[in-house]
């Protein structure tokens, strides 16, 4: 480090025409740049400058390792500048993890826009419903559905993330309408492998909770092929439980309707996830707030749950 100071000071020497002048506009005392040049060529072992009291002169060796050094300080000051850049207007390429059902159905028709505002960016998306080390993948940040556990990593709630259970019309008919939590006990409930507590429902009202054990003739590790099984148009295959944001196309058509909406589940949240709170830099800034006011507190995807009809009994 002493030999880039050195070097670069050296630099501002010859730049500036006199150790005064270099002293005053590195904000050294003249005493240390004479110091930092005569370092320099004792490293060396040549002489870099002819000093005389009225001016200063390369030698033919000062002149052609002066090139280097200059070199040096514009490449330093470009990386500087680089840096700041990123760091002041979003650009470069942002690399993110997503859930797959969330993103296909709200990130992916969400980016055309989001981009469009952002023209320097490029985001570059997975979709994977596994959890994913952010640091070890090189991941700029996740979106992540949970109750958050302590973390090293940053997390901003981006909305919230209600599940409810729901079954087709035709299940409903053949089975019956559950009425409490226990009432799931007999029926066929379909599982997601990568839910925290595969083999048991949550449920909670007032101040009493419930954790109800659930089995069913289907378990798969996407919400999708659930929620496609669910729905089938013949009879469905049984229950799922399914964030809201999953079912909002199924609700309004009616292929599929919730139950026990009054019975609330735990406060998971949907997440940006990132490893750093000092210096967040202006990729992750732009696209964490950009979907916070996008989703907000009460998302879109909540209208269809507030406007369905649950089955009747029978």
């Amino acid at each position: 480090m002493n030999q880039l100071n050195d070097m670069a000071t050296f630099a501002s020497v010859v730049a500036e025409g006199s150790f005064s002048r270099a002293a005053r506009n590195l904000g050294l005392s003249k005493a240390t740049v004479s110091k930092r040049v005569s370092r320099l060529e004792d490293r060396l072992g040549a002489r870099l400058l002819n000093r005389t009291t009225r001016r200063l002169s390369l030698t033919e060796i000062g002149s052609a390792f002066h090139e280097h050094c200059a070199r040096l300080v514009a490449e330093a000051e470009e990386a500087e500048h680089t840096v700041t850049e990123l760091t002041a207007n979003p650009r470069g390429t942002l690399k993110v993890n997503v859930p797959m059902s969330f993103g296909r159905l709200h990130i992916a028709r969400a980016i055309p826009e989001f981009l469009s505002r952002f023209p320097d960016l490029k985001v570059d998306i997975t979709l994977d419903d596994a959890f994913v080390d952010l640091v070890h993948g090189g991941y700029d940040l996740a979106i992540r559905i949970a109750d958050l556990p302590d973390s090293s990593l940053v997390a901003r709630r981006l909305a919230p993330s209600r599940r409810v259970v729901c079954g087709s019309p035709g299940y409903f008919r053949r089975r019956g309408v559950p009425e409490t939590p226990d009432d799931l006990r007999n029926h066929d409930c379909l599982s997601y492998s990568y839910l925290a507590t595969t083999g048991s429902w949550p449920f909670r009202k007032g101040q009493r909770t419930w954790n109800i054990p659930v089995s069913g003739s289907l378990n798969a590790n996407n919400g999708d092929v659930l929620l496609a099984a669910a729905a089938a148009a013949a009879a469905g295959t049984g229950l799922v439980l399914v964030p809201t944001f999953m079912v909002e196309q199924q609700l309004r058509s009616g292929a599929l309707r919730p139950i026990l909406a009054s019975y609330a589940e735990s406060d998971f949240g949907i997440y940006a996830v990132y490893p750093h709170r000092r210096h967040v830099s202006a990729k992750v800034r732009a696209f964490v707030d950009y979907f916070a006011e996008r989703f907000g507190p009460a998302p879109y995807w909540d209208e269809a749950l507030r406007k369905a009809r649950e089955p009747d009994d029978g």
